[in-house]
């Protein structure tokens, strides 16, 4: 770390981040190794006893050797525009944590931020909820039985599953940690073909909840590409190699999604 940021380990997580996806793309390794042996195991326990839990299970003591890491993406980090009380743009449709934009928190999102959000936005979106619920109007609409349509049985699962893993390998390949408009528009070409194999396949077989996750999991990866590809600039946990400089005054007014911003999804 001492070649990218003069805080070296401590400097901010998007630099870390970063610095770490530089160095697995020049090496071809899987993960970098965090080093902590220099503290003893009583002060490991008490202050990460979690983590050094969890690095047990999987055979590595913290006390004695390194960890493998790697960075992790924070795909939707404050995206989703809300007023003081969790609400968005559609009626009645509330978001608040990790997804929403508050104005809380800066480009980097941190973790006390998260837990602000987390609990204090959450309390304030109950009691707007709970204000609005005794005037809401709550028809009492007839569901009619599910009609499948001739949908059949799927015999072949594996679509599904294969989808999937196509989705995550896509976002963290071409929508990670680093970005550009090159590996931007590979995504956007992928996602847009699974989506219609999620389309095609939905209207044939019957339905399954891995399958109406799948749809919401791509259906979320387009919205993220289409943000990222919208914003021309990096900030933060946004680093474009084609817009390297910040766009300030700009960002706002051109990546903030409203209802309707988009084409419309399946």
């Amino acid at each position: 770390m001492e070649k990218y940021h003069p805080m070296k380990s401590l400097a901010p997580r998007d630099i870390v981040a970063q610095a770490i996806d530089r160095e697995l793309k020049k090496s071809g390794d899987e993960y970098v190794l965090l080093d902590i042996t220099h503290r003893t195991r009583d002060f490991l326990t008490s202050r990460f006893p979690n983590i050094y839990e969890q690095c047990l299970e999987f055979g590595i003591d913290m006390a004695k050797e390194p960890v493998p890491v790697v960075p992790a993406a924070h795909y939707i980090c404050g995206g989703i525009l809300v007023n003081a009380f969790g609400e968005t743009t559609i009626d009645r449709l509330f978001a608040c944590g990790e997804s929403s934009c508050t104005g809380l928190h800066g480009a980097n999102r941190l973790a006390s931020n998260s837990l602000l959000e987390a609990l204090v936005f959450a309390h304030r979106v109950f009691h707007r909820i709970k204000e609005r619920l005794p005037g809401a109007d709550m028809p009492d609409l007839p569901v009619p039985p599910w009609d499948p349509r001739g949908a059949t049985e799927s015999d072949d699962s594996i679509v599904v599953s294969n989808n999937w893993d196509e989705v995550r390998r896509s976002m963290w390949n071409y929508v990670g940690i680093v970005r550009t408009n090159k590996r931007l528009e590979r995504a956007k070409r992928r996602i847009d073909l699974i989506l219609q194999e999620i389309e095609d396949y939905y209207w044939n077989f019957t339905i399954t909840r891995d399958l109406l996750e799948l749809r919401n999991i791509a259906t979320v990866a387009k919205l993220i590409i289409a943000c990222a590809m919208k914003r021309q600039e990096s900030r933060g946990l946004h680093l474009n190699l084609d817009y390297p400089e910040r766009q300030n005054g700009k960002w706002k007014k051109d990546t903030i999604l409203k209802r309707n911003a988009l084409e419309p999804l399946p």
